[in-house]
């Protein structure tokens, strides 16, 4: 089986190809990525060896290039995105080309190739926000230029329906330690700047509410959908729902100390409150592990230098 992972340098791509490399029915995995964030850790500190692993640097716009890769590929996981926090609103061509135009390009190259399934990571943001809980068959509203161009990419996925399983992860902020780890999100940054500066700083009043999944988790189940039975369609991966003060107190008793700076505390931010898809949560094989726990795990990855 060969494997093609958009994004691949990426947070969720390097702990995904760290878990899809020690299958035995895995025969080469293509890591596609233009290196944009500088994201060098997967081939420094990963620990994956050469071999199975075969690394293209390019762009999910360069036609020609994609339609030569995935000649060969059974299976592509399209994590390749433009990113920013959900509820942020900025640079909207590059989201524009990259999340929409360049997830077309892929589907229009996959259209004509071997491929047998696909699996591509949306976000939870396409619901917009909204203090009550929804689900798949709400009707998406993105607020944002990142959340729109998700869900436009949404929209060229659904035609590839008709040919494979498409399947449509639309995923909540993830979080927790990872080679390749990102510091644009609430816990990441927040349990950084707990470890190293002892200070945090919440905007809002803070009871606004996420929702989250682990990065062991999302990649689990990314890695066990390759074999599952699960039909292709819309899924919400979402393991926590959480308030910003909800995770300040977590964090203060690892770091009782610290100090907690509010940042126009009068207003009331946008909250998003996503159900998660049990049927998507009953792939985890990996054992459940509590909030404390998780956190437990990034405190320790912070303070020891022992390499993975």
């Amino acid at each position: 089986m060969k494997i093609l992972v958009t994004g691949g340098a990426g947070y969720i791509g390097t702990e995904l190809t760290r878990q899809l490399v020690l299958l035995p029915e895995v025969e080469q995995i293509i890591l596609y990525d233009n290196l944009s964030r500088n994201n060098y850790n997967i081939f420094l500190h990963s620990g994956i060896k050469r071999g199975k692993v075969k690394f293209i640097k390019g762009e999910l716009l360069d036609t020609r290039l994609l339609k030569q890769v995935v000649k060969d590929v059974d299976v592509v996981y399209h994590l390749a995105a433009r990113v920013s926090t959900p509820m942020t609103n900025e640079s909207s061509h590059m989201f524009e080309q990259v999340n929409h135009w360049g997830t077309a390009e892929l589907v229009y190259a996959i259209e004509e190739s071997p491929v047998k399934k696909f699996i591509y990571l949306s976000s939870a943001s396409v619901y917009g926000a909204s203090p009550d809980e929804v689900d798949t068959q709400s009707t998406p509203n993105p607020q944002t230029f990142y959340s729109i161009s998700k869900y436009r990419g949404e929209q060229h996925v659904a035609r590839l329906a008709k040919h494979m399983p498409a399947f449509i992860i639309r995923c909540g902020n993830v979080y927790g330690y990872g080679v390749s780890m990102r510091f644009d999100a609430v816990i990441n940054r927040f349990m950084f700047d707990a470890s190293f500066t002892n200070r945090i700083y919440i905007y809002g009043d803070g009871t606004q509410r996420r929702s989250f999944i682990y990065i062991d988790k999302i990649t689990d189940i990314l890695k066990n959908i390759l074999f599952s039975e699960l039909p292709g369609g819309i899924y919400n991966a979402v393991d926590r729902v959480l308030s910003i003060l909800d995770i300040a107190e977590e964090i203060n008793q690892f770091y009782p100390d610290m100090e907690m700076l509010y940042i126009n505390q009068h207003m009331k931010m946008r909250e998003l409150v996503v159900k998660p898809s049990e049927e998507l949560l009953a792939l985890l094989q990996i054992p459940n592990t509590t909030f404390n726990e998780e956190l437990s795990v990034i405190m320790r990855r912070f303070h020891d230098s022992t390499p993975f």
